[in-house]
């Protein structure tokens, strides 16, 4: 196979994820745009509903979306009659249409609660899930710097970093709406991310100790090079699985595998056109700042 000058082109590699990240910041903060906060975040309405007929979550779904309420989270009990609806939030109006219509079409019930859930619930969730991205980060940057180098470990969180910048913009720029899931989404996008990294830095690293007077550049090359089918390879297979999520799950799973196409698309790429590149750089110019401080 022709090998692919990796390091070379970087400046192209760059050039697109800076395109494709500014376009998603710019719909980030673009008054009516923006990610579509779902209720985990937002705060709505649940209706907790035991039905004396056992119902399913389809029935339920396709009696809500008339009204707008599609993409509510529907949970239903094993023997199908108790039912939790989750919901943006809803007047007092709506809840009347709203009980009426699941009455008319799905039959009798009995309303176990109906609350709010308000926005601190939303804070928390919020900032629990910048703690566990945090918390993740920081072990990674130890593993890696134990494992290979300090550079190793900051140039693989950039890449990481890009990953969740572009799944972020990506959402935004298709008014996706986010819910819980989408977090999770993203923890499971860093994960696998920064597994294909490492399989990629381990060459790297086996490459360096036999190959000591060669160039950064042509070693990462070739480094890249060899790895190259592997990564692509693991990737194409996980897609396989991840496209089923998307194109065969319902509608509260279609955006969870979304988010996975998204990112582990993203994370093959930077694995392979982000990281390694800028490991490159942050060496060179190391190399000549010590080079000029000698002379």
């Amino acid at each position: 196979m022709k090998k692919i000058d990796f390091f070379g082109m970087r400046k192209y590699w760059f050039g697109f994820s800076a395109v494709v990240i500014l376009l998603g910041l710019i719909f980030l903060v673009m008054p009516g745009k923006g990610l579509r906060l779902g209720i985990d975040f937002t705060g709505g309405t649940i209706l907790d509903l035991t039905f004396d007929e056992p119902v399913t979550v389809s029935s339920v779904r396709s009696t809500l979306e008339p009204l707008g309420l599609g993409k509510s989270v529907i949970q239903a009990s094993p023997d199908g009659r108790a039912v939790i609806i989750r919901t943006s939030t809803m007047s007092d109006e709506m809840k009347r249409d709203v009980r009426q219509a699941l009455e008319t079409r799905l039959g009798s019930y009995t309303v176990e609660r109906i609350e709010e859930v308000q926005g601190v619930i939303s804070r928390e969730l919020t900032r629990k899930a910048f703690l566990a991205l945090g918390i993740a980060f920081l072990g990674m940057i130890v593993y890696i710097t134990l494992r290979f180098e300090f550079k190793f470990a900051i140039t693989a969180i950039v890449a990481l970093l890009h990953d969740v910048a572009v799944t972020l913009g990506i959402f935004s720029i298709l008014g996706v709406e986010v819910e819980s899931n989408f977090v999770a989404a993203i923890l499971t996008i860093v994960g696998y991310s920064i597994n294909d990294t490492i399989v990629v830095y381990d060459r790297i690293r086996e490459n360096l100790k036999v190959r000591r007077k060669e160039s950064l550049a042509d070693l990462v090359n070739d480094s890249i090079n060899q790895t190259l089918r592997r990564s692509i390879n693991t990737s194409l297979t996980t897609l396989l699985a991840v496209g089923a999520i998307y194109v065969f799950g319902g509608k509260t799973t279609r955006d969870f595998g979304l988010a996975l196409v998204v990112g582990i698309l993203s994370g093959t790429y930077s694995s392979i056109f982000i990281a390694s590149p800028l490991w490159v750089l942050w060496k060179t110019r190391e190399e000549k700042l010590r080079k000029l401080a000698k002379a």
